[in-house]
C-alpha cells in the first residue's frame, strides 16, 4: 500500500504592488538657452575684441589703458546678458541662471509659471524670478497664430470638399476628412510658450514629490560682478586723473 505523495503547496497570490515613484515617466535633464541671444553675444564680443585689440596695439598714451579698462567692463556684461542665461530643468528642481544671479527652486516651492511680456517663475513666497533664457517673442506668437489660422482654414476647406466628394461616391471624402483631422491635431504654439507649457506640466507632476521639496536659494554671480566692478574702478581712476 502506497502512501500518497505530498503535493507542493500552491503559490500564494502575490499582493498588488503599490505604485512607486519610479513608475512615473522619467524626467531627463534639459537646458534651455536663447539661440538669438547667443548669436548676438558672439557678434558683440567679436566687435569688442576687434576694437579693443586695435586700440591696445595702435593706441598711444592713455588710450591702451582706457581700452583695457573698458574691455574689462564690457566683456563680462555682454557675456552675462547674452551667453550666460540658461534654464536647467531637472527631475527635482529648476535652476535659473540669470545675468547676475543663480536661482534654484525645488518643484515643491514653485507656485506658478507665468507668460506675459516676459516669462517668470513665481515661488511659494510670492517672489518672482524672470527667465532670461526664455524671452517672449511677440513675432513668434503672431507667426504661430497665423499658421494655426491657416491650418484651420485649410482643414475646413478640405473637409468641405471631402463631404461633397463623398456625396458623389468618390474618394475625396476620406482624404478630406483625414487631412482635416491632421490640420486640427492641436494648437500651434510659439517655441518659448511651448517650453513654458512643458515646465508647468512638470511642476504639477513633480510638485508633490518628497525629493522635490525645499526652499529656493539665490546666489549672486560674483564671477561677473567682480570684474565689472574692478573695470569700473580702473576706468574711473583713469578718467579722473586725465
Amino acid at each position: 500500500m502506497t502512501t500518497p505523495e505530498s503535493q507542493p503547496p500552491a503559490p500564494e497570490p502575490s499582493e498588488p504592488s503599490e505604485p512607486s515613484e519610479s513608475s512615473e515617466p522619467s524626467v531627463s535633464d534639459q537646458v534651455h538657452r536663447s539661440s538669438a541671444g547667443i548669436a548676438g553675444g558672439v557678434m558683440l564680443l567679436a566687435l569688442v575684441a576687434w576694437l579693443g585689440i586695435d586700440a591696445l596695439v595702435v593706441g598711444k598714451g592713455r588710450t591702451p589703458w582706457l581700452a583695457l579698462a573698458a574691455m574689462i567692463v564690457v566683456v563680462p556684461l555682454v557675456t552675462a546678458f547674452t551667453l550666460r542665461p540658461a534654464v536647467f530643468v531637472g527631475r527635482d528642481r529648476l535652476r535659473v541662471r540669470n545675468p547676475f544671479r543663480v536661482i534654484v527652486l525645488p518643484w515643491g516651492s514653485v507656485a506658478s509659471l507665468r507668460s506675459g511680456y516676459s516669462n517668470e517663475v513665481v515661488a511659494s513666497s510670492g517672489t518672482k524670478y524672470q527667465l532670461w533664457a526664455l524671452p517672449v517673442s511677440l513675432r513668434g506668437r503672431k507667426r504661430a497664430a497665423r499658421h494655426e489660422a491657416r491650418q484651420t482654414a485649410e482643414g475646413i476647406g478640405r473637409g468641405g470638399s471631402g463631404r461633397r466628394g463623398g456625396l458623389l461616391g468618390g474618394l475625396g471624402g476620406g482624404q478630406g476628412s483625414v487631412r482635416g483631422a491632421a490640420a486640427t491635431e492641436g494648437p500651434v504654439r510659439a517655441q518659448t510658450d511651448q517650453v513654458m507649457d512643458d515646465l508647468k506640466d512638470l511642476a504639477e507632476r513633480r510638485g508633490g514629490a518628497e525629493t522635490a521639496q525645499g526652499e529656493p536659494s539665490v546666489r549672486w554671480a560674483y564671477e561677473v560682478l567682480g570684474p565689472v566692478a574692478a573695470g569700473l574702478i580702473v576706468l574711473a581712476i583713469l578718467l579722473a586723473t586725465g
